[in-house]
């Protein structure tokens, strides 16, 4: 008898590359000992949350005995929450951003999985730059969409604009952008952008319809050389932003979230109502209320960028004594070097055996690269030298 779809059976076939190596991770860890397997598989940030976070926790836990203390508030969260974070983004985009459209989610996939429901039709297609993180794919697919990755320039991972154009149809409903983006910590340049907005614009008014721009930004405070991100609320006329405090004040459990939607959207109160009643209806109800108390008291904290910046360093440094091919990541906290043989998952079969843990790059849509997350100890890194090298090699020689 069947327990479930022939979708299901096919994407658990497929599942996640990222997944599949932690757990391989696992299985080493046990066998050899933790301090001798060195993993980069998971964007999964070790750092403690800032001291504000402990005692923004101690000061909740003090009023735990009051009615409703951690109770529901409405579905888009705590109003006065949602007018602070309004403010806080207004002074990222230099565009003043209302409390009204800014709702709070179960995470930044939370955001995304609401976005895609309150705006697909069965058949719309979500154009990405490639590579991209593996599960945009499934974001889309659940709401009835149609992930249309578009490869980016090799090597350097600009956007390729002449590509990109040529992926628009009438069924395009959005494009998603990452930056700083998982898994090559590229982030896009004003001029990349302004390119891309004049495609969407040209395309609008070509298909007689709506074209969002999502733009992702887990790691936009993981910006190691002060490069300008530009506004996308300034560059784009239909523009969500989906974020989490995931990694800035490292809650990644505590799957914080939100949604964003630029004030130069026309009708933005209908989108927003679609998108506070998709919270509900999707189950999630609420984001967590802890969380929601935690960043009330947290919103200007962070994590210290200097421990990335080192760590970013020192993986640098390896790969560069190994022998692999970098482009130096910009932000978040992966290296995508290129394998030193086509076959990606040839060269993490040879980390493997030498206890190194990383992602193949064709499960991020790229074939010929690899991804190593460098949000572990430098001690981690350090360590991994010798493995590295001698999987370079064997491949090599």
């Amino acid at each position: 008898m069947k327990l479930i779809t022939d979708e299901m059976k096919g994407f658990l076939a497929n599942s996640s590359m990222i997944r599949k190596m932690f757990e391989a991770g696992i299985e080493l860890k046990k066998k050899y000992g933790e301090e001798n397997v060195y993993d980069f598989s998971l964007g999964n940030p070790d750092l403690p949350p800032p001291p504000e976070v402990k005692q923004a926790l101690e000061e909740i836990a003090a009023r735990a005995d009051q009615p409703f203390a951690i109770g529901y508030m409405p579905n888009a969260g705590y109003p006065a929450l949602r007018e602070k974070l309004a403010a806080h983004i207004s002074k990222e985009q230099r565009v003043a951003v209302p409390g009204s459209h800014v709702l709070f989610t179960c995470g930044a996939a939370g955001g995304i999985n609401v976005f895609f429901h309150a705006v697909l039709e069965r058949g719309d297609e979500v154009i990405c730059p490639a590579p991209y993180f593996v599960e945009y794919g499934f974001y889309a697919d659940n709401h009835g969409g149609k992930l249309v990755p578009v490869q980016s320039k090799e090597f350097t991972f600009e956007l390729d604009l002449e590509k990109l154009e040529q992926a628009f149809t009438p069924q395009t409903r959005a494009v998603i952008l990452n930056s700083p983006n998982n898994p090559t910590g590229r982030i896009y340049t004003r001029a990349e952008l302004e390119g891309l907005a004049q495609i969407i614009r040209k395309k609008e008014q070509e298909y007689n319809r709506v074209i969002y721009v999502v733009s992702d930004e887990p790691y936009r405070f993981l910006n190691f050389d002060g490069a300008e991100l530009p506004s996308m609320f300034e560059l784009f006329d239909h523009c969500v932003i989906i974020g989490s405090y995931s990694k800035n004040l490292s809650l990644a459990g505590e799957r914080l979230g939100y949604v964003a939607v630029s004030p130069k959207v026309e009708g933005a109160q209908e989108l927003l109502g679609a998108l506070i009643l998709c919270n509900r209806i999707l189950g999630f109800v609420n984001a967590p209320a802890l969380a929601q108390q935690i960043l009330d008291r947290c919103m200007e904290s962070q994590v210290d960028l200097e421990i990335y910046r080192k760590r970013r360093e020192a993986m640098a440094k390896i790969l560069r004594d190994a022998g692999v091919e970098f482009t130096m990541p910009s932000g978040a906290f992966y290296f995508f070097p290129k394998s030193p043989v086509p076959d990606d998952r040839k060269f993490v079969e040879a980390l493997l055996e030498e206890r190194v843990l990383a992602v193949p790059g064709s499960g991020f849509g790229t074939p010929g690269y690899v991804r190593m997350a460098f949000c572990v100890s430098t001690k981690v890194i350090e360590g991994a030298a010798e493995s590295v090298k001698r999987a370079v090699q064997k491949l090599t020689r």
